[in-house]
């Protein structure tokens, strides 16, 4: 039976989690996440191992049901409960972690340190684990639009999750009782980390040329599970296109998001036919396309570049298919758990091995498509083969108006500071958003309508310390979870030992 204690730390808990809600975009009162992890913690702090488990099992659950609703947009409650209830277990874990740092540390920096080291390796942990992970819901992620978003460009969403989490921590704790004195060093601290993030932003990226780009947003119902006639979505994007065409100059690169085309044009002569006609003699430059290729018995993700005069010269085949969205691992297992819900993926997409560079006349520009610019290796990856700038297509179709959309724009802008490159974000549905290599907006447009996107995007080849090694920051922070986990049981036992 749960103590009354109990019942108000579980009370807590869900405080925290609901907090985070507002943090995040379309909210994105960022601040509000400082107060969402200083009441996760205060949650467990002092508790045992077992009583941090489930505390922070309630509070994790919670946390990212918050954030990620939008999941249940078309699918129901089932998918929503079963990935936030895997991520809640996670949290749990690290939890009862933390309670045990809470007791072994009597010095306030010390404790926050700790605590900041180990929610970064569970945000490590649950963004590789299990099926590659869920790169979602990462305290970074709600500072897109705050000063502190220029810290990601040192050493990535890792650095900038520690530092929200130390600092918050380190005021909260420093301003109890029995820290008093502490309080006017930390919160010191805490607004030198906003105005040194400040004067970062105000450092130029190197400028290796600029080059002229457009999106294509057809407006069109390409989710997974629409009930479209077939070549529909590629008749909205040439409609939208024709706005392209009425501009009195033409880009260096147009760019059409992920399953812009329904019909694969090495499939059908017609459409090979059209697309030739839009590239060749009417858009007369580089074009970029989403559709679905098959080779053998396997089906891809794919994006293909197309050249005036030359028709299609390299594909990219998506690495990162979403589980149970696109694939469904293990499948005989969750079948047997959910025959309804995994029946409906009777066809899984295979994991691409090409690379993600196309080289558009001079210019290298690195492809990722969907849900992978939230993965960390794989931006980094296109950036370290000499990406002067990405593109990111996407299909927002499947969640509606939720905040899955404005969600991955705000992921978009973190990259493209992160990696210090222009990042071109185009949707079936929108927003898609042009961003600069330091997250200003350079163009956008509102969802759900036919648009088109164009801007002027600056062209680097230098690399942030982030691409040159900060990312390091983050498995670093893991292996220092597993240490500290080895510590806090040690002394543990220890004492137990003694009493």
């Amino acid at each position: 039976m749960l103590t009354r204690i109990s019942v108000k730390r579980l009370l807590l808990a869900i405080l925290g989690g609901v907090v985070s809600y507002f943090a995040y975009p379309s909210p994105d009162i960022w601040i509000a996440i400082i107060p969402s992890i200083v009441v996760l913690y205060l949650s467990v702090r002092g508790l045992t191992f077992w009583r941090g488990v489930l505390v922070g099992l309630v509070g994790g659950f919670t946390f990212f049901v918050a954030q990620i609703y939008w999941i249940s947009q078309y699918l129901g409650p089932v998918p929503l409960i079963a990935l936030a209830g895997l991520q809640a277990v996670i949290f749990a874990v690290f939890a009862g972690v933390m309670a045990l740092v809470s007791q072994a540390n009597r010095v306030v920096v010390a404790e926050a340190a700790g605590v900041a080291i180990l929610w970064v390796g569970r945000e490590y942990v649950s963004t590789h684990w299990p099926y590659g992970g869920f790169p979602w819901s990462r305290v970074a992620m709600s500072q897109a639009n705050s000063p502190l978003a220029s810290w990601v460009s040192i050493g990535g969403f890792g650095l900038l999750s520690f530092l929200l989490v130390f600092l918050s921590l380190w005021v909260a704790l420093s301003l109890s009782k029995k820290a008093r004195s502490q309080s006017l060093i930390s919160s010191a601290a805490s607004f030198g980390t906003v105005f040194m993030a400040v004067g970062i932003a105000a450092i130029p990226v190197a400028n290796s040329g600029t080059m002229d780009i457009a999106g294509v947003q057809g407006n069109a119902n390409a989710g997974l599970f629409a009930n479209t006639s077939r070549g529909e979505i590629l008749l909205n994007h040439l409609d939208a296109t024709e706005r392209l065409l009425e501009q009195k100059t033409r880009p260096d690169l147009v760019v059409w998001p992920e399953n812009a085309s329904d019909i694969n044009p090495d499939d059908d002569v017609d459409v090979r036919l059209t697309m030739e006609n839009l590239v060749n003699d009417k858009l007369q430059t580089p074009f970029i396309f989403g559709t679905i290729t098959s080779e053998g018995d396997e089906i891809f993700n794919s994006s293909k570049l197309w050249l005036p005069g030359r028709g299609e010269v390299d594909q990219y085949d998506k690495k990162r298919p979403v589980p149970f969205g696109e694939y469904v691992p293990d499948r005989d297992f969750f079948y047997a758990l959910s025959p309804d819900l995994v029946g409906m993926i009777s066809r899984g997409y295979s994991f691409g091995n090409r690379d993600g560079i196309f080289n558009v006349g001079p210019t290298d520009v690195g492809v990722l498509i969907c849900f992978e610019e939230a993965i960390d290796e794989l931006p980094r990856e296109i950036v370290l083969q000499g990406a002067s700038v990405l593109v990111a297509q996407t299909n927002n179709a499947d969640f509606g108006r939720s905040d899955e959309s404005v969600q991955q724009n705000a992921i978009a802008r973190l990259r493209a500071i992160e990696t210090g490159r222009s990042l071109v974000s185009v949707s079936t549905v929108g927003p898609s958003v042009i961003f600069d290599p330091k997250g200003k907006i350079l163009a956008s447009t509102r969802a759900y309508e036919s648009a088109v996107l164009r801007a002027e995007v600056p062209l680097s080849n230098e690399l942030t310390i982030a691409m040159r090694g900060g990312w390091l920051f983050d498995p670093a922070c893991a292996a220092g979870s597993a240490l500290i986990s080895v510590l806090v049981v040690v002394e543990r036992r220890r004492k137990t030992t003694k009493l």
